[in-house]
């Protein structure tokens, strides 16, 4: 079995080699996850946001740094420079990433980051103006959720 820094190391290798199998594989059955964008996501959707996210982001580049290791999990910084698909804007998003690990695999996730910081690179002159708001966070949840489920049924995902 996996320790937990190698878990978080292979997680990030797959991320950085887009391959959302091997990602798929580090999740528990029961893994849930949350960040700013993506809220309250169990191990299903997590799957799928991963897969989502890798084949839907052409020019998505990943950095991985300062991966710790505890008995219950560990954590990693990691930085992710992309393209933003809906306006077309250049993102360098750097993330906290908290894991809770249970016998090799994932059972939770979290990732934190600035979202108004982020919401001005991705939204420009909008982001800027209204990222710091509660409306515009929901907003862009709700649209991240909506993707999400879309994506999920078009690949057959089980949304249970």
């Amino acid at each position: 079995m996996l320790t937990n820094e190698e878990v978080i190391r292979q997680f990030y290798t797959a991320f950085q080699q887009k391959e959302f199998k091997t990602m798929q594989e580090l999740y528990a059955d029961s893994a849930s996850f949350q960040d700013p964008a993506f809220q309250h996501l169990n191990a299903n959707e997590v799957k799928a946001m991963w897969q989502m996210l890798l084949t839907r982001g052409k020019d998505l580049q990943l950095e991985y740094k300062n991966v710790q290791s505890t008995p219950e999990g560990g954590s990693a910084n990691w930085i992710a420079t992309y393209t933003f698909s809906l306006t077309g804007r250049k993102v360098v998003n750097n993330i906290q990433a908290v894991f809770t690990i249970k016998d090799g695999k994932i059972t939770t996730h979290n990732d934190h980051f600035n979202f108004y910081h982020w919401a001005k690179q991705a939204f420009g002159w909008k982001g800027y103006l209204l990222g710091f708001t509660g409306f515009f966070r929901k907003k862009v949840q709700e649209n991240a959720r909506k993707n999400l489920l879309a994506f999920m049924a078009k690949n057959n995902f089980n949304t249970a």
